[in-house]
C-alpha cells in the first residue's frame, strides 16, 4: 500500500470511529497489494458489532465524503461480528481473501 493510500485509509477510519465502534478495518484488493493504478478503487472491509439502516447511511456518507475529497472511489464491505462468525460468510472466498491480504489500518 502506498503512503498516500495509507493516509486516506487512516483518515477514513478516524472519521468512521466518530460514529461507530470499529471491530476491524482493513484495506484489501489492488491498493493493499500495491498494484493499483490511478483509477483503481479502494476496497475497505469494516467489521462492526451491529448495524442498522441509519448507521449504514452514516457510514456510506462518510465514505463518499472522503472519497470525493481525494478523487477516489471507495468501495466498502460492512459485516457484523455475528455474520462473520455464525453465517456462511465465514467460509466465503472474499472473507478468506480479506483475511489473507487485508491490511489493517
Amino acid at each position: 500500500m502506498t503512503q498516500q493510500d495509507h493516509e486516506i485509509a487512516k483518515e477514513l477510519k478516524n472519521k468512521l470511529s466518530t460514529v461507530i465502534d470499529l471491530l476491524d478495518f482493513r484495506i484489501f484488493g489492488s491498493r493493499a497489494r500495491g498494484d493499483a493504478d490511478e483509477y483503481s478503487d479502494m476496497d475497505v472491509f469494516i467489521e462492526v458489532e451491529s448495524i442498522n439502516k441509519e448507521l449504514s447511511e452514516k457510514i456510506f456518507d462518510i465514505v463518499w465524503e472522503i472519497g470525493f475529497k481525494h478523487f477516489m472511489v471507495i468501495s466498502t464491505l460492512i459485516f457484523t461480528r455475528d455474520e462473520l462468525e455464525n453465517s456462511p460468510l465465514r467460509s466465503s472466498s472474499i472473507v478468506k481473501n480479506i483475511g489473507r491480504e487485508g491490511v489493517s489500518v
